[in-house]
């Protein structure tokens, strides 16, 4: 992978799965911003995806 495939492919799972999130706008009803990031952060299977994309793009970064 290269960066800007990686950081296309984070692109569009945020424009897909996380920009009109039920669960998301839910949470920042109820706990606030900071506890809605945590859920996504350690609860959500795009936020693990993310999560690895990111790691990804430090990998494809350093090189």
């Amino acid at each position: 992978m290269n960066k800007v495939s990686v950081m296309q492919e984070i692109d569009f799972i945020t424009d897909t799965y996380c920009v009109d999130c039920p669960i998301l706008r839910d949470l920042r009803q109820k706990r606030g911003k900071p506890g809605a990031h945590k859920f996504c952060i350690e609860s959500c299977t795009v936020g693990e995806q993310l999560q690895f994309l990111g790691r990804e793009l430090i990998k494809v970064s350093d090189k």
